[in-house]
Order: C-alpha cells, then structure tokens, then sequence
C-alpha cells in the first residue's frame, strides 16, 4: 500500500513540476546504475523543490534525507515518511535533537544494504550561490558505517548537479545533470579514515563544479556572475557556462527580452483570484528566497486544481457538463501555455 501511495504522489509530483516549469532538462541519467546501492550526492540551491525534482526524475524509488524542520508538524511529517524523506537534525535544531541522527543514520545503512537509493545534499543548507559549497562528511560516515557493518555491499556514490536559469522567479528552466558513478568500496581505507574522507569528498566535490554552473567565490565571485547575468546567459547550458567562466571571456550585454506570455498571466490571475490571493497571502511569510519555489509549487499544486474542480461543478449546475469540462480544460491549458511559453531573466 505504501509503495502504491509513493507512486501516487511520485506522478501527482512529476505533473505538477510539469505545469510548474518551464523546462526540466535531464542529462546522464544512464550513468545510474539500476540494481545496486546507489548515494546520490547533490548540490542544494532551491530549497525543497531540489530533491522533488530529482527524486521525480528517477526512475528507482529514492529515499532522501532533509532537514529536521520540515518535520514539525506532525501530518505534514506522515506525508513527507510516505515520500521517503527521512529528518536529519543539525546543531540549531538544539544539540539534545542530534542523538536522533543516529537512527536515521541506520535507516540509511539498512537500505544501502537493501541495494537502495538514497539523496543526500552534503552541503549541508541550501543557497541560491551560483557555487559548490564545501561538503560535509556526514554523507561519508553513512558509507563507512554501512561498509564495516555490511562490508558486501557495492556502495555507488553518484554527484547530481541542479541548475536553475532562476531560483526565485515562475516559471524557470532547470537542468539536472548526473554524474559518473563513484564506487565508494575502493576509496575506503580503515586504517586511514581522514584520508577516506578526503578523496571521497574530493571525487563528488569536483563532479559537482562540472555537473552544475561552479563560480569560484573568490573576491571576482559578484563581478563574474554580473557579467553572466547582464549577458542574458542561459545558465541550463552548464558546459557552455562553465566553459565561459574557465575562459575568462568578455560577453557583451543584452536587453532583458520582453515577456509576451503576460497577457496569459493576467487571463489566469483573473480566472483564479482566490487561490491567487491566497497564495499572495502566505507568500509574505516566506523568509527566504530559497524557499519561494518551494511553498508557491506545493500551495499552487494544491489550491489551483481544487479551485478549478470547484468552480467546475457550479458551472456545471448552471450551464451542463460540456461546458464545465471545456472551461476546466482550458484553465489548465492557459497554466501550460504560460509556463512554456513565458520568460524569465537569469537571477543572481
């Protein structure tokens, strides 16, 4: 029963992001290997919408571990279980809390054992940064733990680099590029657990300045990515990106393009006011930028086809079914439309 509520929401998921976005790209997916155990290790820009994104665009059912706050209310926290997400508890969540990891840590274990998939972001927080943040090793300890205790098991260690065009803004592209598998089996030496640690972080770390769009935050960090955005460059395209900022080349600017979808936008507004207003309503308290995608997906997911539904049935009390069925169709049509045809300029 779970798994088949895990696909359920998996596809009700996927279709959402689907409207949401405007395109997800994805890129060396067949580097995943399909029966072993595998650690995805992904750089972590976008709040929650990073591991919905990934973990949809997976074809093994992927557990993965997020932070302990999106846990707090208890329904909320049944919910995420179904989806295999799992709370990992840092220092600020209150040092009493941290002993809690170690459960989760041999959850973790038990399913790399199992020849599972597990999603981990081992840099720890999330931030829009255009960069790959030092890692932590606490993705590492997982492997080793797993190795003393089941020393058996092939343990793969696959870098996902996401790159949003803009973090912050509806709709956006994003690219998803998976990396060459890393067997962590012949990098763990016992007898020299920091060295271990080092090249294993060193592995991922490197993959994930390819696989997503890497400034170095130096002192040239701001001057680089402005001159990345003032170019209106297409930052989806993490080859040509990164091989623009290897190159050090000068990019002439360009106009921000005119949005011609926006006439759709006001047609959708117009014919939602109130998951709209809702929506404008909760948004006020959304502190981080990070965490815009995610509340405006999982609130629009929800309140707009409820919305639709209901004013469906009234209008199928007044005017028949034809009628309701052909405005609810068009309602959600006008959604895909400006979500494909809409753009959006590149953001810092």
């Amino acid at each position: 029963m779970k798994t088949l509520i895990y696909y359920f929401f998996k596809l009700f998921v996927k279709t959402g992001l689907f409207f949401y976005s405007k395109k997800i790209i994805i890129v060396g997916s067949e580097h995943i290997p399909k029966k072993e155990a595998v650690i995805f290790t992904a750089n972590h820009p976008n709040g929650l919408i990073d591991p919905l994104l990934i973990a949809t665009h997976i074809k093994r059912r992927t557990n993965f571990l997020v932070r302990a706050a999106v846990f707090n209310n208890p329904t909320i926290a049944k919910f995420f279980n179904l989806l295999g997400m799992m709370p990992i508890y840092r220092i600020r969540d209150g040092v009493q809390q941290l002993s809690k990891n170690e459960e989760i840590f041999n959850k973790c274990q038990l399913l790399l054992k199992n020849n599972k998939t597990l999603l981990i972001f081992p840099e720890g927080t999330h931030k829009k940064d255009r960069a790959v943040r030092p890692l932590s090793k606490g993705f590492t300890r997982i492997i080793f733990k797993t190795l003393d205790n089941f020393p058996d098991t092939k343990i793969n260690i696959v870098p996902v680099g996401i790159t949003y065009q803009n973090v912050s803004s509806y709709p956006s592209k994003t690219a998803i590029h998976f990396g060459s598998p890393i067997l962590a089996n012949n990098y763990y030496d016992k007898q020299n657990i920091n060295q271990s640690v080092k090249n294993i972080k060193e592995l991922v770390s490197n993959q994930l300045e390819d696989l997503s769009v890497h400034i170095k935050q130096d002192e040239n960090y701001e001057t680089i990515l402005s001159t990345l955005n003032n170019a209106q460059v297409d930052f989806t395209k993490v080859n040509h990106v990164n091989a623009l900022i290897k190159d050090k080349k000068i990019l002439p600017q360009k106009k921000r393009s005119i949005n011609y979808a926006l006439p759709l936008l006001l047609l959708i507004v117009l014919n939602s006011l109130a998951p709209y207003s809702i929506w404008k309503l909760l948004s006020k308290k959304v502190d981080e930028t990070e965490f815009i995608d995610t509340f405006r997906f999982g609130v629009n997911a929800i309140l707009f086809p409820l919305f639709y539904c209901i004013q469906s049935w009234v209008i199928n009390i007044f005017f028949g079914w034809k009628i309701a069925l052909l405005y609810f169709l068009t309602s959600f049509l006008l959604i895909l439309l400006y979500t494909k045809l809409s753009t959006t300029p590149p953001s810092k």
